[in-house]
């Protein structure tokens, strides 16, 4: 087709029916829109999963944790919000036997978790029609809308760039998009929480051109309405789908003409990568941390390097801080009633001291022996700890690049770092399903801690990492290993926690860690690994002294929380993101 054949096959149309037409006309040659959000203009946020176990979510991680506290921050902000999201029916728990890890499948009912049955949309893949329920759970301003069909699988089912993942993301864009028309909402802002959740974008510029506005006019004022918030750090990772793909899953949930067109263009070689597209058809990008921001290496279609918007990662503080710590928080007026860091912290947080620091964390620990009397080790032990006991924990997802097994390269040094105060550490991070490399780098970690007397009683591994193993860890630790390859994290959001919760930070300056200063915690670095090594083990035998040390303590507890519960606060998050998207 020659190029004025095409625009004439896509001349104007009259605008009816279309949302917001006039605020569209007033949008065009600004940078953004200024449209106010409303219980019936919600602010949307659309992720592949979401890890919230009191209303029945698992996750995988730290993506689908970050959705539930953003949700529970918007609720607590008054902020009308609408978090759109798949309900898988099955969901994996991890048990470990003789060191090895198995995967056990568990049917999940929403119904048991307060969810109603709204009704059902249908979709299209593979010349047939696919029927999802959608289920919605309401809070005070803010509601959980998932769609769900017996056959969705688990979370991360299949491998990436397979028909069933497509499916699973076509149906949370698609079947997403037409679940908030069917509710009667329309989205103020799309926000698209990693290139899974493309298709709810698409779909709604497809609408747009279906119901008439130009297919030029309504690429610009989705654009504008759309946010794409990346949290990984190289596009070469990202899985790829096919033309042939997209023309059994895709196309067929396309009314538009052009939009089909506009999609098949951006392939290469019969091949494309969601994050290539996702950055064109998103106007606004955000990283979430400032050093992500500056070392993701993404491009545009054009080669480009694509800017991200630095907006960090926070956690929802009542969620994940013990009650008594949020209480000093609040009296001291160091937060808000929002839970927003206040003017002046160095100054309010004098009067903290190590007799406050050390009831709190003996408070924690009654919070992790309560959880631990229903969580054993590898071992089939039912561990419980004393106030005096020192823990060191890591509880992270157990992948390579965040080095789970970097302190058991020298057992010798490490017995010798923990024997001299009777300290334990205890590991906690789930092996993704199918990892055998990771499988295998806890069964030799466990193997050889198992031919050491005093590591086997004092080096534990917990099994199915969840929120509840997160929390109580968080307040019953005294100390959290954080050591990721520096420029492999994007944020990381689990040593947030423990520095909320007095707890004291060993880490790498790497990911959310990196906006604040190389000082504000216990750094490992190094000019190689054998340096980095020798400095984690330094860094712990600090931390142990420090904490029978009252000023050390006070000193180090003081010093981080100055730096980082402004970072860490899932209302300052928040308040970024609308201050992005909805500029004065």
């Amino acid at each position: 087709m020659m190029e004025n054949e095409f625009e004439e096959e896509f001349i104007y149309h009259p605008l009816e029916n279309i949302e917001d037409v006039d605020l569209f006309y007033e949008a065009i040659g600004r940078e953004h829109l200024t449209k106010a959000i409303s219980p019936e203009r919600p602010y949307t946020y659309w992720t592949i999963e979401l890890y919230d176990q009191q209303n029945g979510l698992r996750g995988g991680g730290g993506l689908g944790v970050l959705a539930a506290d953003t949700r529970r921050v918007a609720e607590k902000m008054g902020v009308p919000f609408v978090l759109i999201t798949p309900f898988y029916p099955h969901e994996t728990h991890q048990t470990i036997h003789d060191g090895v890890v198995y995967d056990e499948h568990v049917d999940v009912d929403y119904h048991k978790f307060g969810f109603r049955l709204v009704d059902s949309v249908n979709i299209k893949c593979c010349d047939a029609l696919c029927k999802l329920e959608v289920i919605e759970k309401k809070f005070a301003n803010t509601r959980i809308i998932a769609v769900t069909e017996p056959n969705f699988g688990e979370l991360y089912s299949d491998t990436s760039g397979s028909d069933h993942r497509l499916y699973q993301e076509v149906s949370l864009g698609f079947g997403g998009y037409a679940a908030l028309k069917l509710i009667g909402l329309k989205p103020a802002i799309i926000q698209l929480n990693e290139v899974a959740t493309f298709f709810a974008a698409v779909a709604r510029l497809d609408e747009l051109v279906h119901n008439g506005m130009d297919f030029y006019e309504a690429v610009v004022y989705t654009r504008k309405h759309t946010l794409y918030t990346n949290h990984t750090l190289v596009q070469a990772a990202e899985a790829e789908f096919t033309l042939e793909q997209f023309e059994r899953y895709v196309f067929p949930n396309i009314k538009s003409s052009a939009v089909r067109r506009w999609l098949s263009e951006k392939f290469e070689h019969g091949r494309i990568k969601l994050s290539s597209i996702t950055i064109e058809i998103a106007e606004l990008k955000s990283g979430v941390s400032k050093l992500h921001t500056r070392v993701a290496n993404y491009h545009d279609v054009a080669g480009n390097k694509v800017k991200f918007k630095a907006i960090t990662n926070g956690i929802d503080m009542d969620a994940w801080v013990l009650p008594g710590i949020m209480s000093f928080y609040h009296q001291a007026q160091i937060l808000d009633e929002r839970d927003m860091p206040l003017d002046d912290l160095d100054i309010k947080l004098e009067a903290l001291s190590a007799m406050e620091i050390r009831l709190a964390k003996n408070n924690g620990r009654r919070v992790l022996n309560k959880v631990l009397e229903h969580r054993p080790d590898h071992r089939g032990q039912v561990l419980q700890f004393s106030d005096d006991d020192f823990i060191f924990d890591f509880k992270r997802r157990f992948v390579d690049y965040k080095r789970p097994d970097l302190p058991f390269r020298d057992l010798e040094r490490l017995r010798a770092v923990l024997e001299e105060h009777g300290a334990h550490y205890l590991l906690a991070g789930r092996v993704h399903t199918g990892d055998h490399v990771m499988a295998g780098k806890l069964k030799h970690l466990l193997e050889a801690v198992e031919t050491d007397d005093y590591l086997r009683s004092h080096v534990h591994y917990l099994p199915d990492y969840d929120e509840e193993l997160a929390y109580g860890l968080s307040a019953g630790s005294n100390a959290s290993i954080n050591v990721p390859i520096v420029g492999l994290e994007a944020c990381g959001t689990s040593w947030m926690k423990d520095v909320a919760n007095f707890g004291l930070l060993i880490s790498t300056h790497d990911g959310g860690v990196a906006d604040g200063s190389i000082n504000a915690y216990l750094n490992v670095s190094g000019a190689d690994e054998n340096e980095e090594l020798n400095m984690l083990y330094q860094r712990m035998e600090e931390v142990m002294s420090a904490w029978e040390n009252d000023f050390d303590l006070e000193t180090l507890v003081r010093r981080q929380l100055v730096e980082f519960l402004p970072v860490i606060s899932g209302a300052r998050m928040l308040k970024d993101y609308l201050d992005y998207l909805f500029p004065i």
